[in-house]
This record gives structure tokens, C-alpha cells and sequence, in this order.
């Protein structure tokens, strides 16, 4: 097997999306500090951050079916392009001392039009750059997380030092340059052919509904789909609610930056254990790993002791840094090439949708009957949800040699072209 690293192509690949997660780590705490400053209102805040949020939210099915449609590596190049101008403009904006907001704002809902471009994309650059073994991806994907784990720790202290040095209008041109990087890193990455079946070219319309049959076709796919919205559900109810209780109740806010510090760390390791783990059944030890998100939310809800918290944190995020290369890879391997990025659009889509409206959920729930039966309900939902999940055949059967999958139980060996799957469309 080659390491996934010994490859040219896969090299400039991860440097490319690294450049990429720097970027988006480095613009949630500048933009929203950036905001403030110029308004000291939280009305424009969440105007701001909702066009953002909102833009990618309601795009993402649309850019799975461009993705798929034209040119991998030229639809990455644009998606990083734009950024690349997009968040020039907010620099100047802020530099130049008299922002508009109504500008930031428009520029952030491009922005992220174009990430919802490059989350759908991502699968299918990897599977058509690293074409080896099931394991050779599944480290590949694994180096994609661990990438993202360090751009996450490392993304909002660069900025904070870059505000600290130079003003919040230069995180914006760090951030401009990063994304020119990637851009020009992607020029560079040659991919292996792609497969395009017979009339692919279709109608938008039409490419949504052969997506939508092509995660309905599975079963295992769209189960573990609810399992991961109810994680991302539950988990914006503990980033809301998490915050209120360590610094009322558990010591003030060193106890919330250690707990989310222990989770950035965990993320890391579970990632690095998913490229060491060969799990045979991985959507099953990937479902019953989010379920440990149970644990923190349990531990707030009772004010367990802080380090016991911390801990309970770190394992919890362990276990999303260890589904993530997991579900990608067996995803990667299982989805037809031709439909794989619009399959993850509605990957994405689901578990994005999910965060606000725990977001919004979690205050009233609050206000109705104090912060312990949120949070407590969350833990019982997460735990049930997730681990329910192998109570499905298509869950527990679907193993690591095997693609466990199509519309029924039959079971194929993952090293299988992805083009041997059964697939399900409309003409």
C-alpha cells in the first residue's frame, strides 16, 4: 500500500484544502468581532452571520450537481477563486475605516455560496486522487481531518494574534491569500479520469432528484443521516448552553476555553486514529462513536467536577474526529463516481440544517425549565439515535470488505469499482 503522502498529486491536494480550513478557521472570530466594532449591534451580527450560514445552506444541493457535472478540479479552482475576492473586498472594507455592512454581508452570502461549492466537492477530488486500496483512502481522509483538527485549534489564535498586531482588516487579507494558494495548488493537481455516464449533462432539476434517489437507494446512508443531524442538533445545544452554565456555575470562562481546548485535542486524536483503525463494519463504529456526545451533555447537566468535564469533552470530540475520515471513506467507496458529490451535498445539508435550530431550540428550552432537562434530554436523544442505528441490517452490515448496500442487504467488497453499486436514476 502507498502512503497517501508519497503521492504528488495527493500532496498538493492537502495542502490546497489545508490553505482552504485555514481560511474558513480564521474568518468566524475576525468577522464577527469585525462586526460588532463597526455596529455594536447584535441585530447586524446575526444579519452577517445568517447570510453566510443561510447562502450555503440553501445552495448546497445545487453545487452537489455542479460538482458532478463539470470539471473536479476547475470547479475547486473557482470555488477558491471566489473567496479569494470575496474576502479582499471585506479587507479594504475594513482598512479603510468606514465599512459597509450591507457589503460584508453580501460578500459573506458569496462566500458562502462558494463553500457549499467546496464541501460538495471534496469527496470526489479525494477518490480521484487517491485510487488505491479502501485503506489507502481511508488514511488519506484521515490526513484531511487532521488537517482540519489543527486548523481549527490553530485558525481563531492566528487571528486573535493578527487583531492583537495589525488590526481585523488584515486577518481578511491573510485570509484572501490563503485561499489564492489553494487556488493555485489546485491548478496543479492532476486527477485520474472520471467515469461520466450517458446523459449526465441534464437539467438542474434534474440532477437534485437523481441525488435524492441515489441516497434513498441506500439505507444505511439516509439512517446514518439522522444520526448525524441529531448529533449536530444536540451539540449546538451544548455550544449554547455549555458557555451560561461554566461561567455562572463552574468557575468562569477558563472553564469553557479548557473544555472546548480538550475538544479541539480530541478531534485531532480520533482523526489520527481513524488512519491506524481497519473497523469491519466502520458505519456502525462510526454511529456508536458519536453517540459518546452523550457523556458532556450528561456531565453539564449534573456539574460534574471540571476536569471530569474537560475529559468528557475531549472523548466525545475523539469520537467525531474518528467518524468523519470513517463515513468519508466508506462513502467514497460506495457512492458511484458520477454521483458522489451531489450525495454529499445532502451530507452536508442535513447536518448543517440541524445546528441552528438547536441553536434556536436550546434559549427557550432554557428559559421554560432551566439548562439540566435540555441537556439531559439531548444526552438520552444523542445516545438513543446514534447507537439506534445498529439495530438496522444496512448499519450493521455493511463491513469494510463489503459495500453492504443498494437498496436492499446484498453485500459486495468495498474494493469493488464504485461503478459496480447499484444506482438509481431519472430520465
Amino acid at each position: 500500500m502507498t502512503h497517501p503522502l508519497r503521492l504528488r498529486d495527493f500532496r498538493l491536494l492537502f495542502v490546497s484544502r489545508t490553505m482552504s480550513t485555514l481560511s474558513d478557521a480564521l474568518v468566524p472570530t475576525a468577522l464577527s468581532l469585525a462586526v460588532v466594532e463597526a455596529t455594536g449591534s447584535a441585530t447586524a451580527l446575526a444579519v452577517v452571520l445568517g447570510c453566510a450560514l443561510g447562502a450555503r445552506l440553501l445552495v448546497l444541493p445545487v453545487a452537489g450537481v455542479v460538482a458532478d457535472r463539470y470539471d473536479t478540479r476547475w470547479v475547486a479552482f473557482g470555488a477558491d477563486l471566489t473567496r479569494v475576492l470575496t474576502q479582499a473586498l471585506v479587507a479594504v472594507q475594513l482598512i479603510g475605516g468606514r465599512p459597509s455592512i450591507a457589503l460584508i454581508a453580501v460578500a459573506q452570502a458569496v462566500a458562502g455560496v462558494a463553500s457549499a461549492v467546496g464541501l460538495s466537492n471534496l469527496a470526489p477530488l479525494v477518490t480521484r486522487v487517491v485510487t488505491g486500496s479502501g485503506f489507502e483512502r481511508q488514511k488519506a481522509n484521515s490526513l484531511m481531518g487532521v488537517a482540519k483538527s489543527v486548523s481549527q485549534l490553530a485558525g481563531p489564535a492566528l487571528a486573535g494574534t493578527l487583531i492583537w498586531a495589525v488590526g481585523i482588516g488584515w486577518v481578511f487579507v491573510l485570509d484572501s491569500a490563503a485561499f489564492a494558494v489553494s487556488a493555485a495548488m489546485m491548478l496543479m493537481v492532476r486527477l485520474s479520469r472520471k467515469a461520466t455516464p450517458a446523459g449526465a449533462r441534464r437539467a438542474i432539476l434534474t440532477g437534485l432528484v437523481e441525488g435524492w434517489s441515489e441516497v434513498r437507494a441506500r439505507s444505511w446512508y439516509w439512517i446514518s443521516l439522522i444520526a448525524h443531524a441529531t448529533w449536530n442538533f444536540v451539540a449546538s445545544v451544548l455550544l449554547t448552553l455549555g458557555p451560561l452554565i461554566a461561567v455562572t456555575r463552574l468557575g468562569g470562562q477558563g472553564t469553557w476555553i479548557a473544555v472546548t481546548q480538550a475538544g479541539g485535542i480530541g478531534l485531532l486524536a480520533g482523526s489520527l486514529l481513524a488512519g491506524r483503525a481497519r473497523p469491519r463494519r466502520p458505519i456502525l463504529a462510526g454511529n456508536l462513536a458519536l453517540a459518546s456526545y452523550a457523556v458532556p451533555l450528561a456531565l453539564f447537566a449534573i456539574g460534574a467536577p471540571v476536569p471530569v468535564l474537560v475529559a468528557g469533552y475531549g472523548i466525545a470530540m475523539a469520537g467525531l474526529g474518528f467518524l468523519n475520515p470513517t463515513w468519508q471513506t466508506a462513502v467514497q467507496t460506495v457512492i458511484p463516481q458520477h454521483a458522489l458529490a451531489r450525495v454529499s451535498s445532502y451530507d452536508w445539508l442535513v447536518s448543517l440544517a440541524a445546528q441552528p435550530l438547536g441553536v434556536i431550540l436550546a434559549p427557550l428550552a432554557l428559559h421554560a425549565w432551566g439548562a439540566e432537562p435540555p441537556l439531559l434530554a439531548s444526552a438520552v436523544l444523542v445516545a438513543a439515535v446514534c447507537a439506534g442505528t445498529a439495530l438496522a441490517p444496512s448499519v450493521r452490515n455493511l463491513r469494510l470488505d463489503q459495500s453492504g448496500d443498494t437498496s436492499g442487504n446484498d453485500a459486495r467488497s468495498l474494493g469493488e469499482t464504485a461503478s459496480s453499486d447499484k444506482t438509481t436514476s431519472t430520465t
